[in-house]
Protein backbone atom coordinates (compact mmCIF):
# COMPACT_ATOMS: atom_id res chain seq x y z
CA UNK A 1 0.00 0.00 0.00
CA UNK A 2 1.40 3.49 -0.78
CA UNK A 3 0.74 5.75 1.76
CA UNK A 4 2.28 8.66 -0.08
CA UNK A 5 -0.72 8.92 -2.67
CA UNK A 6 -3.11 9.41 0.45
CA UNK A 7 -1.60 11.89 1.83
CA UNK A 8 -3.46 15.03 -0.33
CA UNK A 9 -6.48 13.17 0.06
CA UNK A 10 -5.77 12.86 4.25
CA UNK A 11 -5.62 16.82 3.82
CA UNK A 12 -8.40 17.53 2.54
CA UNK A 13 -10.50 15.72 4.43
CA UNK A 14 -9.08 17.42 7.42
CA UNK A 15 -10.21 20.68 5.86
CA UNK A 16 -13.74 19.34 4.88
CA UNK A 17 -13.88 18.62 8.62
CA UNK A 18 -12.65 21.88 9.44
CA UNK A 19 -15.79 23.38 7.73
CA UNK A 20 -18.02 21.11 9.04
CA UNK A 21 -17.03 22.40 12.56
CA UNK A 22 -16.93 25.89 11.44
CA UNK A 23 -20.77 25.44 10.58
CA UNK A 24 -21.17 24.11 14.02
CA UNK A 25 -19.68 27.15 15.63
CA UNK A 26 -21.78 29.96 13.16
CA UNK A 27 -25.09 28.20 14.24
CA UNK A 28 -23.75 28.82 18.21
CA UNK A 29 -23.06 31.97 17.71
CA UNK A 30 -19.48 31.14 18.02
CA UNK A 31 -18.84 33.76 15.04
CA UNK A 32 -14.96 34.33 15.86
CA UNK A 33 -14.02 30.57 16.45
CA UNK A 34 -16.15 29.80 13.09
CA UNK A 35 -13.54 32.47 11.00
CA UNK A 36 -10.52 30.92 12.90
CA UNK A 37 -12.12 27.11 11.40
CA UNK A 38 -12.28 28.44 7.95
CA UNK A 39 -8.71 29.74 7.89
CA UNK A 40 -7.48 26.55 9.41
CA UNK A 41 -9.38 25.11 6.20
CA UNK A 42 -7.94 27.45 3.87
CA UNK A 43 -4.29 26.70 5.02
CA UNK A 44 -4.92 23.02 4.28
CA UNK A 45 -6.91 23.48 1.19
CA UNK A 46 -3.70 25.19 -0.11
CA UNK A 47 -1.21 22.18 1.37
CA UNK A 48 -3.40 19.38 0.02
CA UNK A 49 -2.68 20.50 -3.66
CA UNK A 50 1.04 21.64 -2.50
CA UNK A 51 1.10 18.02 -0.58
CA UNK A 52 -0.18 16.62 -4.25
CA UNK A 53 2.07 18.57 -6.83
CA UNK A 54 5.18 18.09 -4.31
CA UNK A 55 4.29 14.01 -4.43
CA UNK A 56 3.00 13.72 -7.62
CA UNK A 57 -0.30 12.05 -5.99
CA UNK A 58 -3.00 13.20 -8.92
CA UNK A 59 -5.94 11.45 -8.79
CA UNK A 60 -10.04 11.94 -10.08
CA UNK A 61 -10.90 11.16 -7.02
CA UNK A 62 -8.68 13.75 -5.39
CA UNK A 63 -9.71 16.37 -7.32
CA UNK A 64 -13.46 15.28 -6.65
CA UNK A 65 -13.22 15.19 -3.03
CA UNK A 66 -11.15 18.79 -2.92
CA UNK A 67 -14.79 19.73 -4.97
CA UNK A 68 -16.64 18.39 -2.29
CA UNK A 69 -14.79 19.37 0.58
CA UNK A 70 -14.83 23.30 -0.84
CA UNK A 71 -18.67 23.30 -1.03
CA UNK A 72 -18.78 22.66 2.59
CA UNK A 73 -15.81 24.86 4.08
CA UNK A 74 -16.26 27.53 1.38
CA UNK A 75 -19.93 27.41 0.64
CA UNK A 76 -21.79 26.17 3.45
CA UNK A 77 -19.88 27.32 6.18
CA UNK A 78 -19.39 31.30 5.52
CA UNK A 79 -22.68 30.95 4.22
CA UNK A 80 -24.26 29.69 7.90
CA UNK A 81 -22.30 32.69 9.22
CA UNK A 82 -24.10 35.18 7.09
CA UNK A 83 -27.11 32.73 8.13
CA UNK A 84 -26.77 33.77 11.89
CA UNK A 85 -25.81 37.27 11.23
CA UNK A 86 -28.67 38.11 9.73
CA UNK A 87 -30.66 36.14 12.50
CA UNK A 88 -29.84 38.71 15.04
CA UNK A 89 -31.36 41.41 12.93
CA UNK A 90 -34.56 39.71 12.39
CA UNK A 91 -36.26 40.62 15.93
CA UNK A 92 -35.59 44.21 15.30
CA UNK A 93 -37.18 44.32 11.55
CA UNK A 94 -40.85 45.31 11.12
CA UNK A 95 -42.96 42.38 10.20
CA UNK A 96 -40.94 39.72 12.01
CA UNK A 97 -43.28 37.10 11.31
CA UNK A 98 -41.87 37.35 7.39
CA UNK A 99 -38.41 39.11 8.13
CA UNK A 100 -38.06 35.52 9.33
CA UNK A 101 -37.39 34.18 6.51
CA UNK A 102 -34.59 36.67 5.14
CA UNK A 103 -31.33 34.88 6.83
CA UNK A 104 -32.22 31.82 4.92
CA UNK A 105 -31.26 34.13 1.52
CA UNK A 106 -27.50 33.75 2.91
CA UNK A 107 -27.61 29.91 0.95
CA UNK A 108 -27.20 31.95 -2.11
CA UNK A 109 -23.33 31.55 -1.24
CA UNK A 110 -23.50 27.74 -0.97
CA UNK A 111 -25.54 27.77 -4.30
CA UNK A 112 -23.23 30.00 -5.75
CA UNK A 113 -20.40 28.00 -4.64
CA UNK A 114 -21.12 24.28 -5.70
CA UNK A 115 -22.22 25.58 -9.14
CA UNK A 116 -18.32 27.71 -9.23
CA UNK A 117 -16.78 24.25 -8.24
CA UNK A 118 -18.43 22.12 -10.61
CA UNK A 119 -17.79 24.94 -13.90
CA UNK A 120 -14.26 25.18 -12.97
CA UNK A 121 -13.71 21.15 -12.56
CA UNK A 122 -15.33 21.32 -15.92
CA UNK A 123 -13.28 24.43 -17.53
CA UNK A 124 -9.88 23.64 -19.13
CA UNK A 125 -8.97 27.30 -19.23
CA UNK A 126 -8.51 27.76 -15.79
CA UNK A 127 -4.88 25.93 -15.26
CA UNK A 128 -2.60 28.80 -14.01
CA UNK A 129 -5.06 31.67 -13.18
CA UNK A 130 -8.96 31.56 -12.42
CA UNK A 131 -11.71 32.67 -14.23
CA UNK A 132 -14.14 34.38 -11.97
CA UNK A 133 -13.85 34.40 -8.19
CA UNK A 134 -12.13 30.92 -6.43
CA UNK A 135 -14.59 29.83 -3.95
CA UNK A 136 -11.81 29.77 -0.72
CA UNK A 137 -11.75 34.30 -1.40
CA UNK A 138 -15.33 34.45 -1.67
CA UNK A 139 -15.31 32.54 2.09
CA UNK A 140 -12.95 34.28 3.43
CA UNK A 141 -14.94 37.90 2.13
CA UNK A 142 -17.77 36.81 4.10
CA UNK A 143 -16.43 34.98 6.76
CA UNK A 144 -15.05 38.53 8.35
CA UNK A 145 -18.22 40.44 6.84
CA UNK A 146 -20.24 38.64 9.08
CA UNK A 147 -18.04 38.40 11.92
CA UNK A 148 -17.64 42.27 11.53
CA UNK A 149 -20.66 43.82 11.04
CA UNK A 150 -22.65 41.44 13.28
CA UNK A 151 -22.50 43.62 16.43
CA UNK A 152 -23.94 46.32 14.39
CA UNK A 153 -27.60 44.02 13.54
CA UNK A 154 -29.30 45.44 16.22
CA UNK A 155 -28.51 48.67 15.72
CA UNK A 156 -29.23 49.14 11.68
CA UNK A 157 -31.12 46.15 10.85
CA UNK A 158 -33.17 47.09 7.78
CA UNK A 159 -30.31 48.76 6.36
CA UNK A 160 -27.72 46.06 7.30
CA UNK A 161 -29.68 43.53 6.35
CA UNK A 162 -30.59 44.77 2.83
CA UNK A 163 -26.85 45.18 2.48
CA UNK A 164 -25.69 42.14 3.49
CA UNK A 165 -28.61 40.38 0.91
CA UNK A 166 -27.33 42.57 -1.62
CA UNK A 167 -23.63 42.35 -1.81
CA UNK A 168 -23.92 38.18 -0.97
CA UNK A 169 -26.07 38.20 -4.21
CA UNK A 170 -23.70 40.00 -6.00
CA UNK A 171 -20.52 38.83 -5.08
CA UNK A 172 -22.21 34.94 -5.77
CA UNK A 173 -22.42 36.25 -9.54
CA UNK A 174 -18.55 37.04 -9.02
CA UNK A 175 -18.21 33.10 -8.56
CA UNK A 176 -19.81 32.29 -12.01
CA UNK A 177 -18.44 35.32 -13.91
CA UNK A 178 -15.98 35.42 -16.79
CA UNK A 179 -13.60 37.95 -14.85
CA UNK A 180 -10.28 36.75 -14.72
CA UNK A 181 -8.08 36.29 -11.29
CA UNK A 182 -4.33 35.56 -10.59
CA UNK A 183 -3.72 32.41 -8.67
CA UNK A 184 -1.58 32.28 -5.38
CA UNK A 185 0.23 29.53 -6.94
CA UNK A 186 3.71 30.45 -7.83
CA UNK A 187 6.59 28.49 -9.62
CA UNK A 188 9.51 30.52 -8.20
CA UNK A 189 9.81 33.14 -5.42
CA UNK A 190 11.40 35.61 -7.59
CA UNK A 191 9.97 39.12 -7.67
CA UNK A 192 9.36 38.91 -11.31
CA UNK A 193 6.41 37.35 -12.44
CA UNK A 194 5.02 37.38 -8.68
CA UNK A 195 4.65 41.03 -8.31
CA UNK A 196 0.80 41.15 -7.58
CA UNK A 197 1.13 38.17 -5.48
CA UNK A 198 4.08 39.65 -3.14
CA UNK A 199 2.04 43.08 -3.12
CA UNK A 200 -1.77 41.02 -1.78
CA UNK A 201 0.57 39.00 0.58
CA UNK A 202 2.31 42.12 2.29
CA UNK A 203 -1.37 43.64 2.24
CA UNK A 204 -2.79 41.10 4.20
CA UNK A 205 -0.35 41.48 6.49
CA UNK A 206 -0.65 44.88 7.31
CA UNK A 207 -4.47 44.61 7.34
CA UNK A 208 -4.62 42.28 9.82
CA UNK A 209 -2.23 43.68 11.98
CA UNK A 210 -4.39 47.14 11.78
CA UNK A 211 -7.49 45.91 11.56
CA UNK A 212 -7.86 42.41 12.80
CA UNK A 213 -10.56 40.08 11.30
CA UNK A 214 -12.17 43.04 8.93
CA UNK A 215 -8.91 43.40 7.43
CA UNK A 216 -9.51 40.14 5.54
CA UNK A 217 -12.18 41.35 4.06
CA UNK A 218 -9.76 44.41 2.66
CA UNK A 219 -7.44 41.74 1.37
CA UNK A 220 -10.01 39.91 -0.48
CA UNK A 221 -11.27 43.33 -1.77
CA UNK A 222 -8.13 44.22 -2.93
CA UNK A 223 -7.30 40.91 -4.41
CA UNK A 224 -9.88 41.99 -6.72
CA UNK A 225 -9.07 45.34 -7.26
CA UNK A 226 -5.39 43.69 -8.33
CA UNK A 227 -7.28 40.96 -10.51
CA UNK A 228 -8.91 43.85 -12.09
CA UNK A 229 -6.20 45.79 -13.15
CA UNK A 230 -3.59 42.65 -13.82
CA UNK A 231 -6.65 41.72 -16.28
CA UNK A 232 -6.51 44.80 -18.36
CA UNK A 233 -2.54 45.21 -18.54
CA UNK A 234 -2.67 42.08 -20.00
CA UNK A 235 -2.58 41.43 -23.94
CA UNK A 236 -5.49 40.79 -25.23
Amino acid sequence: MNIRKHIPNAITCLSLVSGCIAIVMALSGMLLAAVVWILIAAVLDFLDGFAARMLHAYSAIGKDLDSLSDVISFGVAPGMILFYTLQTAVPFLPSPEFAVYIPYLAFVIPAFSALRLAKFNNDERQTTSFIGMPVPAHALLWCSIGYSVQPLMPVYPVAASISLVIGAVLTSLLLVSEIPMFSLKIKSLAWKGNEVRYILVAAAILFCIFFGIPGIAGTIVLYILLSWLTSLSSPK
